[in-house]
């Protein structure tokens, strides 16, 4: 990455954050109880809320609360209060759900946690020192990556079809009012033709014509899906091209399927690191969310004027 490119990455001050976990919510049915960790800047009030979503991979840590430091942390400094729980497909839990029959990668009961943690906000709000008081219940958004980017999607209204039984599933969540999707699954159907599909057969009947919650979509352009679909890094626009507007997709230049690091520091699964994407990608995101939850505010423009313009900027933006 070119120094200028960096230094216009570094123009957002650090501000200081603080972090808190596990916060315990007991859930009816729930073979284990739901643990959050929450991160949000030391100072400041009315701050929006973004739910995160852990994806899968390979660590035992980056698939549950501990991981995403690099975006939460980031998002916390600009002003939002990040929430992340440990989904019942997370690696931390292998052992202790080793005889508990859970749908293939927990991918109802990961949406339904954050339907939960909505309905315990005040709990969450109350039990985090210092917090209490500073959160804008009315401005929430949920962030997935990965298998994460697929649970904010049904959240924002995308819908799936139980492939024995033919019932179409509806998980969307009128309290979120945005989303970010990073390397989200694409389209399903005859274009999904690599190993890792069968263990998420749903995905083969994904549909986005729903998803009508406003959204970004984030791709990297050299991300490679092989072991889903022979589609190519296209695939991964997949849930801005096919869902309705208002919606905006971030193709990230160069960046890999950890889109320069997102899910943990100095991670080894992560092919494509880059500090400065990922300050990049968490400025732009916020900015982008910031402008939609207060109507007048220039931070998106302003985050697309310095990061994606010129011949070192880190992406290119279109919206519809």
């Amino acid at each position: 990455m070119s120094s200028a490119a960096s230094t216009r990455v570094t123009v957002v001050p650090p501000a200081p954050v603080l972090s808190f976990s596990p916060v315990v919510l007991p859930v009816p049915g729930r073979p284990v109880d739901m643990q959050v960790r929450v991160t949000a800047p030391l100072n400041g009030t009315d701050l929006p809320v973004i739910l995160l979503s852990h994806g899968h991979g390979f660590s035992n840590n980056l698939s549950s609360l501990n991981g995403y430091g690099p975006l939460a942390n980031l998002w916390a400094a600009l002003g939002f209060v990040v929430v992340q729980p440990t989904h019942l497909s997370s690696a931390t839990l292998r052992h202790a759900l080793a005889d508990t029959p859970t749908e293939p990668m927990s991918w109802r009961s990961r949406a339904e946690d954050m339907t939960h943690i909505l309905d315990r906000l005040d709990t969450i709000e109350n039990t985090v020192p210092q917090l209490a008081g500073r959160v804008d219940h009315g401005s929430v958004a949920v962030a997935g990556h990965s298998l994460g980017g697929f649970t904010a999607a049904l959240l924002l209204g995308a819908r799936v079809t139980y492939p024995d039984t033919g019932e179409e599933v509806n998980l969307v969540e009128p309290r979120i009012g945005q989303g970010v999707l990073l390397a989200a699954p694409g389209r399903g159907g005859d274009a999904l033709t690599g190993p890792m599909v069968d263990r998420i057969p749903v995905l083969r009947s994904i549909d986005f014509s729903t998803m009508a919650t406003p959204a970004l979509v984030v791709a990297g352009d050299k991300d490679d899906p092989r072991h889903f679909t022979d589609m190519g890094a296209d695939w991964y626009a997949d849930p801005y091209r096919l869902s309705p507007g208002p919606k905006t997709l971030l193709t990230l230049f160069g960046a890999e399927h950890g889109l320069g690091g997102v899910a943990g520091y100095d991670a080894d699964e992560t092919t494509d690191e880059s500090p400065e994407r990922v300050a990049a990608l968490g400025r732009l995101s916020a900015a982008y969310l910031r402008s939609r939850f207060r109507p007048g505010d220039d931070a998106w423009q302003e985050a697309q004027d310095a990061l994606t313009g010129g011949p070192e900027g880190f992406g290119r933006v279109e919206s519809k």
